[in-house]
């Protein structure tokens, strides 16, 4: 008995040596989570990011901090978030522009939105309006395009992200304009031009944008939403002038590929009840943040696949080459 019960303790110790260091860790959370988030500090999906870690912060009794590592379209975080320790001490707050626009907008993509990733709860979708310089001599979406057709290649816009890009490249398509791209490394640096004039048109996140596209600084024409936005009384959906215009910008949440199921299960519930409480939808609401939760990890894989699916048509309608 003696010689059995020395074998049975060996084998466990032999197995527990052989497991991952981070599955012998403490019950999870034990330790404070680090939230990488993919663009500047002041932009719609940071602020989005700030407020829910916050709220999960105090359901989970840890520190949820925000961690921005902005850079290549969102391809710098992905690769960082990708890479971390699959403990779930390391999450992914992105959106469609890493993980629906970058795999047809790249040809050498250091990540796979699908592979690399674990899916684990869809956050909601961000709103975004197309705005102009005042210096522009256009009042409505119609106006726009008339004036750049009649002088194509007149007037620059700014790229932040793939939303931006894409939506802007999609109407110049459907459209048939020319106007010149100028790329941009944060949404707050490309808004702070369009004020200047120093680009003449760009597609600005509410989230970062709502105070100027309020103010007459700038002139805002359009929202990519298929609804008006009680955010922005009296701004229509692009869609209703550039006849097809289809596009959402969503917001989620992942871990690296490989997350224990329990953890996954334990940050989606965290992460429904965060995104159920009033007082956070109040908050997001006034950045323009529409809370819209996957119920499960697996829906909001569906739901990643699909829309990968789905920009990589918009992306090929709008005639962008892939660099």
């Amino acid at each position: 008995m003696k010689h059995i019960l020395s074998a049975a303790l060996t084998a466990c110790a032999v197995a527990a040596a052989s497991q991952p260091a981070w599955a012998q860790q403490p019950p999870y959370p034990s330790a404070p989570i680090t939230m990488v988030v993919p663009f500047a500090a002041g932009s719609g999906t940071d602020s989005v990011a700030r407020t829910v870690s916050q709220k999960l912060a105090e359901r989970l009794r840890q520190p949820v901090l925000v961690d921005n590592k902005p850079g290549a379209n969102a391809q710098v975080a992905a690769q960082i978030a990708a890479k971390a320790r699959p403990d779930g001490y390391t999450l992914f707050m992105t959106t469609n522009t890493s993980h629906s626009a970058n795999p047809a907008l790249y040809t050498a993509l250091k990540y796979d939105p699908i592979k690399d990733f674990t899916p684990v709860a869809r956050v909601g979708e961000l709103p975004f309006a197309l705005a102009v310089h005042p210096s522009v001599p256009a009042k409505t979406m119609g106006e726009l395009i008339a004036y750049a057709r009649a002088n194509p290649g007149k007037l620059s816009y700014a790229t932040p992200n793939s939303t931006s890009l894409v939506a802007m490249e999609s109407i110049k398509h459907i459209a048939g304009i020319d106007l010149l791209s100028v790329p941009y490394k944060s949404s707050p640096q490309a808004m702070t031009d369009l004020v200047g004039g120093q680009v003449q048109v760009y597609v600005a996140d509410l989230g970062s944008g709502m105070a100027m596209l309020k103010s007459d600084k700038v002139r805002t024409l359009g929202i990519t939403t298929a609804q008006p936005s009680p955010l922005l009384p009296g701004v229509p959906p692009i869609g209703q002038t550039a006849k097809g215009f289809d596009l959402t910008s969503w917001n989620g949440i992942f871990g690296p590929a490989g997350m224990p199921p329990a953890v996954v299960n334990r940050l989606n519930t965290e992460l429904q009840a965060v995104l159920a409480d009033k007082d956070t939808q109040d908050k997001l609401a006034l950045i323009g943040f529409q809370v819209w939760p996957s119920k499960t990890p697996e829906e909001f894989a569906t739901y990643v696949a699909d829309q990968l699916t789905h920009w990589r048509t918009l992306i090929r309608q709008a005639g962008i080459k892939p660099e």
